[in-house]
């Protein structure tokens, strides 16, 4: 059913923007966002009921929305919410897939989690080619001022927040050309893959931290531990 889901989504935005690059980017980034929207609107119910207070589940999620908010914002200063219907069709796609993951999250952590691990692996993976296909091209472009702040010149908080498996302030790409901007987009989406592993293990519950919540200075391990070696198995799959 998950795959299923993912399949439908991936079948149609390849389909309708097999040319339309940075139109593809800007619905494919904009349907990403939602579910970080949902697992939020969850959390903060249980949250409002006193049934459930995890603060750094609150934290990393919104980290994470805010990310995939700038790699949208990145798409339509390329030009990729030109259209009008662009931009209805990925808003009513939004609109739909919220909803189901709610459903799921209300049901199913772990099959929600499960569904954002395949969207990831797709963006990962759709980011991938493009860069290797037009890597002459994309040099030769200058970086979007909107990814300029956001990876370099910014407040960096949020962008540390949302890379779990990694030690705050440890992560600085360049941001020279838009070349570099899509390697940070794609790196920023096997980053994603690495959390929603996490979240996926048994004792997240027990062990789930955002990367500023630290127990001691030596302490770099903020999730259920996830291995490159995991993580290069689940991009390898999506390829497939």
């Amino acid at each position: 059913m998950i795959r299923f889901l993912v399949g439908v989504l991936v079948f149609v935005i390849n389909t309708l923007y097999r040319d339309r690059a940075y139109q593809r980017f800007y619905v494919l980034e904009t349907v990403a966002r939602v579910p970080y929207f949902s697992f939020l609107s969850v959390l903060h119910l249980y949250e409002t009921l006193g049934w459930w207070r995890k603060a750094d589940w609150l934290k990393v999620h919104f980290a994470e929305s805010w990310n995939e908010l700038h790699h949208l914002l990145i798409m339509e200063s390329l030009g990729g919410n030109k259209h009008w219907g662009d931009r209805l069709f990925a808003q009513c796609t939004a609109l739909v897939y919220y909803w189901v993951v709610v459903a799921l999250y209300l049901f199913s952590p772990r099959t929600a989690y499960n569904f954002m691990q395949l969207v990831e692996e797709h963006a990962h993976h759709t980011y991938d080619t493009f860069v290797k296909e037009h890597e002459a091209e994309l040099k030769a472009a200058p970086a979007p001022l909107v990814a300029i702040n956001y990876y370099r010149d910014g407040d960096l908080y949020l962008f540390d927040e949302f890379q779990t498996g990694v030690k705050p302030e440890s992560r600085r790409p360049a941001v020279d050309n838009l070349y570099d901007v899509f390697v940070n987009i794609r790196d920023d989406e096997a980053e994603h893959v690495k959390t929603m592993l996490a979240c996926q293990k048994l004792d997240a519950q027990k062990t789930f931290k955002s990367p500023h919540t630290v127990l001691s200075p030596d302490d770099h391990v903020v999730l259920p531990p996830v291995t490159n070696k995991e993580v290069e198995v689940e991009l390898h799959s999506a390829n497939l």
